[in-house]
């Protein structure tokens, strides 16, 4: 595996803003932690530390959150017209629009993703976001509910903020997920703990400074860094935040659900994949080849939605292996920064053993490596695009998340769509889908079929503001994006009167 991990310039804005002291956003301050700890930041691509950032912990979590309830309660925030959460909002938008480029570098070098990746998909993502939210703040109407009790009665329904609300974002997409948790809060017109993942705090710090420029009164949005164990079960947990918001894994999911009883505190999940993409023997094979391939590679294979479960029909099984593995061969492995890079590293030296040990594991179990499986050994932790071929619903690597570009590949001879709909559900998780065919039928008859709360038909990885996401069984509670999403961030209060 030939490397490129040079490192190459930064603009003069994000080399400014690495170059600063960063601390903690609370009640529209920057403060040092109470405890006056802090941790470093790595570069994956050369493990170099490139920042250091505050070590949050409760007492910071416990500040932050009696700010957020000041706004919510008596803050002017309390009495914001829907239009001017909408401005705000957009504002927001159009500010990060403005720099985009900077947050494209700042991703591409905490996360490690490919800089070119960065800028059209996660910074244009969290835009795009942004200014979809917007338009909600005006739209979160009651209705008038025609009732049948004896009398004269006027009854009708209000929709109203949460309160407060606890958001904890992974790693994988730093600055999109906060977009996702922010730009709905803000337009429902919540107040907000935001807790980044330790691994890849800069984007989220560096939005605050927007956030302060957009007009967002003190306390509305707060940023605490710090682990996961020390200040996101403190915020998990809080008996004065209402809800809860949480992207990751479903091992800490669990965690996030059994720290809410105290107050029974409202909780979204978005949780762990293990997405199946069926491929039919009448699909077009070069654009399923092509899709399948980016299924899995896209962002190192760090996506909740990865399709790491690749089912082709045995009459094209040989062709898409073949084809994948010619994707695989065609991709150039280096630091993200570099604008010809389509494989950064992978986030941690944790995520790289794990998934080092997940390609250990299916070669143990019998797996076929047809290509990749390879490591580097330093500095960097780059795992080559890998595909396991010869597997089985018993070996690890079939039954769980990996979370890296490894992609496991069986083949089926049935065409009974009952059968074939049983190999996709064989899972715990049911966050995404797809299926490749020209066959119309076939392909919504599938997408009817499969137990997963994302079906993608001719594509894979989809996404879009207006489309709500989220997963079946162990993959979640709740969803993200679209209008189902503004029912995590409100009450619905029944008035009823007598005439």
């Amino acid at each position: 595996m030939t490397i490129t991990t040079e490192r190459p310039a930064l603009s003069s804005a994000a080399a400014a803003y690495l170059s600063k002291e960063r601390k903690l956003f609370i009640d529209g301050k920057w403060v040092a932690a109470k405890s006056g700890k802090s941790f470093a930041v790595e570069d994956p691509a050369t493990q170099e530390t490139i920042a250091r950032v505050p070590a949050g912990d409760k007492d910071d979590i416990d500040l932050a959150v009696r700010a957020a309830r000041r706004a919510f309660e008596s803050g002017p925030w309390a009495s914001f017209k829907p239009a001017e959460r909408s401005r705000i909002v957009w504002r927001l938008a159009d500010l990060l629009e403005q720099h985009r480029d900077e947050f494209a570098e700042l991703e591409a070098l905490d996360n490690g993703k490919p800089v070119t990746n960065a800028r059209n998909g996660d910074v244009q993502g969290s835009i795009e976001m942004f200014r979809y939210m917007a338009g909600w703040a005006t739209r979160l109407n009651g209705e008038t509910i025609s009732v049948s009790s004896p009398g004269n009665w006027h009854a009708y329904t209000l929709r109203e903020p949460i309160g407060v609300v606890g958001q904890i974002i992974p790693w994988n997409f730093p600055l999109m997920m906060a977009a996702w948790k922010l730009a709905p809060a803000l337009a429902a017109g919540c107040t907000i703990v935001l807790k980044p993942a330790e691994q890849t705090p800069l984007s989220a710090l560096r939005f605050g400074e927007l956030i302060q420029e957009a007009g967002v009164p003190d306390g509305v949005v707060n940023i605490v860094t710090g682990y996961g164990e020390t200040a996101g079960a403190a915020l998990a947990e809080h008996p004065d935040v209402d809800k809860v918001a949480f992207t990751g894994s479903t091992e800490v999911g669990k965690l996030i659900v059994k720290a809410s009883a105290g107050n029974l505190k409202r909780v979204s999940l978005e949780l762990g994949g293990k997405s199946p993409a069926i491929v039919f023997p009448d699909a077009d094979l070069d654009l399923a080849i092509a899709g399948t391939a980016a299924a899995i590679f896209y962002n190192q294979g760090q996506c909740c939605t990865a399709g790491s479960r690749l089912f082709a029909h045995k009459r094209v099984y040989d062709r898409i292996v073949a084809g994948i593995v010619a994707e695989a061969g065609k991709m150039k492995v280096g630091h993200g920064l570099d604008p010809t890079v389509s494989l950064g590293p992978l986030v941690s030296k944790e995520q790289h053993e794990r998934v080092t040990g997940f390609i250990q594991s299916g070669r143990h179990d019998g797996a076929e490596v047809v290509t990749g499986g390879n490591a580097s050994a330093g500095p960097g932790y780059f795992v080559e695009p890998t595909v396991l071929a010869k597997t089985n619903r018993d070996m690890r690597v079939v039954r769980e998340e990996i979370f890296g570009p490894v992609v496991c590949v069986q083949s089926f001879d049935d065409d009974d769509l009952d059968a074939v709909a049983k190999f996709a559900n064989d899972t715990e998780y049911g966050l995404q889908a797809s299926v490749w065919t020209q066959n119309l039928r076939v392909a919504h008859m599938m997408a009817r079929k499969i137990k997963a709360g994302t079906i993608c038909i001719n594509t894979h990885n989809y996404g879009d503001p207006a489309w709500p996401f989220g997963g079946y069984k162990q993959s979640g509670w709740g969803r993200e994006m679209g209008k189902e999403v503004m029912e995590h961030y409100t009450e619905t209060k029944s008035v009823a009167a007598r005439l």
